[in-house]
């Protein structure tokens, strides 16, 4: 079956999606003939003034896809062109086959591996359809329109004798292998990990050719797997030279005259609170007592803007990267050492320059007064979580009194945001202790208490309050100024059907009648699998129902956290779009016009396609790290969680490590297994054994394959059915 493509709501997507369907129905009737908008809604029995609105909106996107043609102002074709050749982002997976993902069309197209002709994965293509034996519609690749990448990793073998080699990659990311001609292997070994770049795919041909750029080192040594990730995702690890010089440059002296223009909070008492490890101190708090017995609470930010300017060759840099990425063992920062740990990191016993969210709070919570602005401030004190929660757990200790007063206001800050539809997943993450040579001695999980939510709850306070400052005007009319948000699309509506009848089975409700009930539904299901054998399974599903947040100018709302406006502002020593939101709000203090918005959402799907590569790398390094970590245990024998199904095999959860391995259909040797997707499980034919998602079985770890981070696995005893 073809994949789904995401379902995008966008609040009102969905329905112009649906619409253009009708449109291009009644159009279809007579291919030939030219139509106005009007003649089309008559078509369609759309025929008052909102509906004939809706219509304009979707030609406009039919337009988009040249799904239709405009051939003359306001009049309109359908495109045949469109039925025989699309054009969109080819995506493989491990069989060499592939689907190609159109936009506005709802199912992708399916392309058999001996059709894929010269696309790599990612890619934009131009196919030709047509119906496989009156099937649904498959595809053929016509030509490459553009590539996504010509840099690969893979381990090159050298043809003794030949003088030439191959580089052979991950067959996920690049289906064929290259051809490396001599005086191009650039000093690899046979074995070596390398980069290899494309340089030719001539016509005909069955390999591309290429050169070694670079020799990362022997496969599964710790570094080399590591600068692999990072060059498998186009990640840097080190600084240009002049980025670097430009950034040791810079003036990081406190002056007078800036100070003067800053509102000066110095005196006020403040601290951070963060990680233990960590040294890039984004946000502090302060807190003082007003007279009329209100509180006022400010979240302080690092002013980055103000040392990182538009144009300058730091700016550019942190702009392609967008992101800091967090490696199990290290740290990918987004600026140069010299900005994010120590001009820009709010370290404590030194005067700072901020951009402060400073808030009016009373003893309810209830936010009275707000400003927003650049400030001094100096950080009293450096807490770490398990500091601060030391101070709310046995009400004692330097400033306890303080963190005490902020726990509970943001415990009633969580409650009504909870209350007003936000959705709770808490969920551990995996860390591991290393030694000094970064080997995974042991494996931790990072569990959120009061001292992360204290934290969490004023940071998205000021998240939120800078993004309706800039949006609503004090009428709490919409502004229409342009903005970076961080948006949460509503979830699809299948999923959610699909999820609801699949827990209905273990006798638990949901009430999906609209957003609020949906949102309470997935908080009381969250709580009552709690502690249950079929925890783990439901919260896995329930997450996979969301939709993905990313960066926008269109501000839809952030769903997940039930509010209307949303952005980022408090991190932008390691993410870009806060930084762009700290210009922004400056920009609208200082009486400016809104600006172009195209622009802003150029950058803000750079900025959200940068975050997926730095997951997608973060979650590569917890793989191989597990991987290793599970080496020292080849044999052994783990009760492990069932975490994934689907038509090839499932993957187990050994719940005490997080590390996932998979088990192979092939290797259950008492059966003949085959696939049930709807019901999340695959059953014997001959026994009925089943294996669903959720289920706990008793594995031996057999295999640990650190070059592929994988890890398969055995089942020790079988599945009663």
């Amino acid at each position: 079956m073809p994949r789904k493509k995401k379902y995008i709501s966008a609040k009102n997507d969905h329905k112009l999606q649906e619409i253009g369907r009708l449109i291009l129905k009644f159009m279809n009737h007579n291919s030939s003939k030219i139509y106005n908008y009007k003649q089309i809604s008559d078509g369609i029995d759309y025929k008052n003034p909102r509906q004939r609105e809706l219509v304009i909106q979707a030609l406009h996107q039919l337009l988009s896809v040249q799904s239709i043609k405009e051939v003359e102002k306001g009049k309109y074709i359908i495109n045949l062109k469109i039925e025989e050749t699309l054009t969109g982002i080819i995506d493989f997976n491990q069989t060499g086959n592939a689907y190609v993902k159109v936009e506005g069309l709802e199912d992708d197209i399916f392309v058999h591996s001996k059709n894929v002709k010269d696309a790599l994965q990612g890619d934009t293509v131009l196919i030709v359809t047509y119906h496989f034996k009156g099937r649904k519609i498959e595809g053929s690749v016509l030509e490459v329109m553009e590539r996504s990448r010509t840099e690969f990793v893979g381990t090159f073998q050298f043809i003794k004798h030949k003088d030439f080699g191959f580089v052979v990659g991950d067959k996920k990311r690049i289906n064929t292998d290259i051809f490396v001609p001599k005086g191009k292997i650039g000093g690899a070994q046979d074995g070596d990990k390398v980069v290899v770049k494309m340089t030719d795919w001539k016509q005909g041909e069955k390999n591309p050719e290429g050169e070694i750029i670079k020799v990362l080192g022997a496969p599964g040594e710790h570094e080399t797997e590591i600068h692999s990730i990072l060059a498998e995702y186009g990640l840097p690890y080190t600084f240009p030279e002049d980025v670097e010089n430009e950034a040791s440059n810079l003036d990081r002296s406190i002056r007078p005259e800036e100070v003067a223009k800053r509102r000066d909070m110095r005196d006020v008492c403040t601290f951070t609170i963060d990680p233990k490890d960590a040294k890039d101190f984004d946000d502090a708090l302060s807190i003082q007592k007003l007279e009329n017995g209100n509180w006022e609470i400010g979240v302080h930010i690092a002013d980055v803007s103000h040392y990182v300017m538009p144009g300058t060759l730091i700016d550019d840099e942190a702009y392609d990267r967008a992101t800091s990425v967090y490696l199990v063992d290290r740290v990918v920062p987004m600026l140069p050492e010299v900005l994010s740990n120590d001009v820009c990191s709010l370290r404590p016993n030194e005067d700072k320059y901020t951009f402060s969210a400073v808030f009016e709070i009373t003893d309810d919570a209830e936010v009275k007064k707000e400003w927003f602005g650049r400030t001094v401030i100096h950080s009293d004190r450096r807490f770490a979580y398990e500091e601060a929660q030391e101070r709310i757990e046995k009400k004692e200790g330097e400033l306890a009194e303080e963190i005490l007063v902020l726990d509970r206001l943001a415990k009633i800050l969580r409650k009504e945001r909870i209350d007003n539809g936000a959705i709770t997943f808490d969920r551990s993450e995996v860390r591991f202790n290393l030694d000094e040579n970064n080997e995974p001695i042991g494996v931790y999980f990072k569990v959120s208490k009061d001292s992360n939510h204290l934290i969490e709850e004023f940071m998205l306070l000021a998240n939120r309050k800078v993004s309706e400052f800039v949006s609503l005007n004090r009428r709490g009319e919409p502004t229409g100024n342009t903005f970076i948000y961080r948006i949460h699309d509503d979830p699809d509506p299948a999923k959610l059907e699909a999820l609801r009848d699949f827990v209905g089975t273990f006798g638990y409700k949901m009430n999906l009648a609209n957003t609020k009930k949906v949102a309470e539904s997935l908080n009381n299901l969250l709580k009552e699998v709690q502690g249950k054998g079929e925890e783990n399974m439901i919260e896995t599903l329930a997450m996979r129902s969301m939709s993905k947040a990313v960066y926008s100018t269109n501000p839809i709302g952030h769903y997940g956290l039930g509010f209307e406006y949303y952005s980022h502002f408090t991190s932008p020593i390691r993410r870009y779009p806060d930084l762009i939101a700290h210009r922004l709000l400056q920009h609208y203090l200082d009486g400016g016009k809104s600006p172009n918005k195209e622009e802003y959402e150029v950058k803000s799907k750079h900025c959200s396609s940068m975050e997926r590569l730095a997951a997608d790398a973060e979650r590569d390094s917890i793989k191989f790290m597990q991987v290793k970590f599970m080496e020292k245990h080849i044999g052994e024998e783990f009760t492990g969680v069932i975490s994934g199904v689907a038509d090839f095999g499932f993957w187990v959860q050994i719940p005490e490590n997080g590390a996932e391995g998979l088990i192979k259909l092939r290797d259950l040797m008492d059966d003949s297994y085959s696939y049930d997707a709807k019901n999340h499980l695959v059953q014997g034919s001959r026994t009925g054994n089943q294996y669903q998602l959720g289920d706990k079985v008793t594995i031996k770890v057999m295999k640990a394959n650190l070059i592929q981070k994988q890890l398969d696995f055995k089942i020790v005893e079988p599945q009663n059915s």
